[in-house]
């Protein structure tokens, strides 16, 4: 390895500095020592029963499940951290899940210091044109948004950005509908998602939040609405399963000026038919997440893994797991994503509350850490607030 020699003031005399070495080269390294010592306290299992859709547990089973395990101590507790991507809702499939509730889960030692709000299809408005539904949601949250800037529940900045739904396939007319939500959004309203999850297996297309055709981001009339949203300076969140990739690929090089952040490292599948065969979707995953790297306008989100469709069994045991054994099944997904965008394209994110069907908050934000463990400090800078400050235009911490 080669180095720089300038002036140490520390020492008085001149020293060759060696170059920092790269996120990958320290996971690297760092996969050698963990298979030296080995990992016989951690425990890392697939799911064995039926895929029971993202909710699992009710609230109050959910509840009394997560506090059968005490709460960890917070890792790095000073290191600032935006959460970009969580939920409100109340509904009777999902639950509630309001303010208080986050505040909550915020309360667990971690350094928050702001949240981005994602659409769920909560609170549309029930009058109207039916494409307008989904301003009622922006509303929402952006009254949720201006309680936390009031300062009385806390320092966190909650919804200081959020995003939102729009139909795109009613083609060039959503641009309307996104003007409508910027209107209403008290200047947090930052784009859109509209989730094209899709399989052909039944077992898993029938929990699908949104019914779409499958190639849906290939359809001309979704394009027309798509390309609304670069003139506006709005951004794209891609929501879809690992055999999808490729159309979010085709749609990234399509709109190289609009701004698309991949949810939930792709949504990787582990269960129905693709069950049992994490080693062949994991290679096959990488290669699109590498073809989609080379997409400069493409960033992505790390996180979204403790969802039920992932395959892990967190939700089946009797006992809530450790951020050990999280950051153990979840490295696996982390690391190539890393490894393909560079930490300036990453960001960690909790998806409360669908990922809190297998662990507390707390406890996850600690996996993520622990799986970065040997990263610099300028590199957890951008894995937990830089990248996110800078997709969603938010106060830098």
């Amino acid at each position: 390895m080669h180095g720089t020699i300038a002036w140490n003031p520390a020492t008085g005399r001149l020293t060759t500095f060696l170059p920092e070495r790269s996120y990958k080269a320290k996971a690297a390294t760092r996969k050698r020592q963990e298979s030296a010592k080995g990992t016989d306290m951690v425990q890392v299992g697939d799911s064995k029963g039926k895929y029971p859709g993202l909710y699992c547990r009710n609230e109050t089973d959910l509840k009394a499940w997560l506090a059968k395990r005490p709460t960890e101590a917070a890792l790095e507790p000073n290191l600032p951290i935006i959460d970009p991507h969580h939920h409100f809702w109340d509904a009777p499939q999902r639950g509630r899940y309001f303010l208080p509730d986050l505040l909550d889960d915020l309360g667990g030692g971690h350094n928050i210091v702001s949240t981005v709000f994602l659409e769920c299809q909560s609170m549309y408005r029930k009058s109207g044109p039916r494409e307008m539904a989904p301003v009622g949601e922006v509303e929402f949250v952006n009254g949720i948004a201006a309680m936390s800037a009031s300062g009385n529940y806390g320092p966190c900045r909650v919804a200081e950005a959020i995003i939102g739904h729009a139909d795109v396939t009613i083609g060039a007319r959503a641009r309307e509908v996104l003007e409508a939500q910027l209107a209403v959004g008290g200047g947090r309203f930052r784009g859109i998602r509209y989730g094209v999850s899709w399989d052909g297996s039944d077992a898993i297309g029938k929990f699908v939040s949104r019914f779409v055709p499958p190639g849906q981001v290939r359809d001309p009339k979704f394009r027309e609405g798509f390309a609304q949203l670069s003139p506006l300076g709005l951004s794209f969140e891609s929501w879809q399963y690992h055999p999808q990739l490729p159309d979010a690929i085709d749609l990234a090089r399509a709109f190289p000026d609009t701004t698309i952040i991949l949810n939930h490292v792709g949504g990787v599948l582990g269960v129905g038919p693709y069950s049992g065969r994490r080693p062949e979707i994991l290679a096959g995953w990488r290669k699109d997440i590498g073809e989609l790297a080379k997409c400069p306008n493409v960033n992505v989100k790390l996180g979204g893994i403790g969802m039920t469709s992932f395959g892990f069994d967190f939700h089946e045991r009797d006992l809530p797991p450790s951020s050990e054994d999280l950051a153990a099944a979840w490295r696996q997904f982390v690391e190539p994503c890393i490894e393909a965008f560079g930490v300036n394209r990453c960001m960690f994110e909790s998806n409360f509350p669908p990922d809190k069907q297998s662990c507390g908050y707390t406890e996850l934000w600690n996996a993520f850490k622990r799986i970065t463990a040997g990263a610099s400090a300028s590199e957890k800078t951008a894995l937990y607030s830089g990248t996110a400050a800078r997709v969603y235009r938010l106060i830098v911490p």
